[in-house]
């Protein structure tokens, strides 16, 4: 087998961290010495051994002399576990193979050249654009400190998320709707204007075996939630935030629900999400799935903080000039000046179509991750 391949099989053993690891990234590691995989390991979830102490951990034999695979740079730092360079080095390993650089400031380039200092040879970036994508909301939020905000939505081919009656179940069909409760394991907190609680009464969960649960929020500027819907009534079960721009008096009963409260009040009334997501990325949430409807989708992209849109496209016409769309608010006022999107891979999923995009550049002129750059 060759480094890529390797690589590639450490990349699986990182995937299967989907959903656990957050804030730290998903890392896979395999050891090979003289031809033979002797050790596997990954970082299962966050506070857990990291991926190389795992696969030195479940190494068949003496991994003396070995190469080691491992999706991200070594990190050299005390945080919940001790330096993985030290434990390469104590191994007596030959030669480390580095997926990707590690942004944070306590690692960056440091891990590497400490390994390299004590004569272990050093190779970087095989595989690295599988290895970055994998880790983009780590990437993002270890050199920002706020959350990777995806928006996500599933609508007809005619553009509409709901009909003219504001019914909206189901556009998507089962396996769509199966993704997407991926996405809920996936990332770390969930976000939902109070409109969509109102509409819909939703639980926010995730509904997929061995699935987590992501932090749901709701942006609620009045405070208008009902203490008896369904997220209200969890919130001791599932972590709840409420943002909003009402007074103090109004959060006791929803404190007594076992919800939290944060102000975040805007100019226009409604709750400042870019100050929202400062506080959440403060509080350790890397990443935010939008599922909250046509206004808080464009509040997001008016205020630059999407990185990511996933478009979930039935074959449906359902027609109707008063029927929602996916963003509304007051709109961009050119097509060139809106959000620009690429599209990274387009899927089918039964009769639906999944479409992925990053955004490239926002409405500001900031541009993303474009790998084509």
């Amino acid at each position: 087998m060759t480094d890529k391949e390797y690589m590639k099989r450490a990349l699986e053993l990182a995937g299967k961290g989907v959903g656990h690891t957050n804030p730290n990234p998903m890392v896979g590691a395999v050891i090979v010495k003289e031809g033979r995989i002797i050790g596997e390991g990954y970082h299962e979830r966050c506070g857990d051994l990291h991926a190389e102490r795992n696969a030195l951990k479940h190494c068949t034999e003496d991994p003396a002399g070995a190469t080691i695979y491992v999706t991200l740079e070594p990190c050299c730092h005390h945080g919940k576990q001790p330096p993985c360079v030290d434990a390469l080095i104590e191994a007596g390993i030959r030669r480390v193979v580095v997926g990707s650089a590690d942004p944070n400031p306590l690692v960056a380039g440091k891990g590497n050249r400490i390994l390299r200092e004590h004569g272990i040879e050093v190779e970087e970036g095989v595989l690295r654009e599988e290895c970055d994508a994998l880790n983009e909301v780590f990437m993002h939020y270890i050199t920002t400190g706020r959350p990777y905000v995806v928006l996500k939505y599933a609508m007809s081919l005619d553009g509409k998320i709901a009909a003219y009656t504001g019914e909206s179940k189901w556009i998507s069909g089962e396996e769509s709707r199966r993704h997407a409760h991926g996405l809920r394991n996936r990332y770390a907190a969930i976000l939902v204007g109070e409109g969509t609680v109102l509409a819909d009464d939703p639980l926010l969960n995730c509904r997929i075996d061995g699935g987590k649960d992501p932090v749901r929020v709701i942006c609620d500027s009045k405070l208008r939630t009902p203490l008896n819907s369904q997220v209200v009534a969890t919130a001791k079960e599932i972590p709840t935030i409420i943002a909003t721009c009402a007074s103090e008096e109004a959060y006791a009963p929803y404190i007594e629900k076992g919800c939290r409260v944060l102000r975040c009040p805007g100019e226009d009334g409604r709750v400042d999400l870019e100050a929202l997501m400062e506080n959440l990325g403060r509080e350790g949430i890397d990443s935010v799935l939008i599922e909250g409807g046509s206004t808080i989708h464009w509040s997001a992209l008016k205020a630059g903080l999407a990185q990511k849109v996933f478009t979930y496209t039935a074959p449906k016409l359902i027609g109707g000039a008063a029927a929602k769309t996916p963003v509304e608010g007051e709109g961009f006022p050119s097509p060139d000046a809106g959000v620009q999107l690429a599209v990274r891979n387009v899927r089918r999923l039964g009769e639906d179509i999944l479409i992925e995009s990053e955004v490239i550049r926002d409405v500001h002129g900031n541009r993303g991750r474009d790998r084509n750059d």
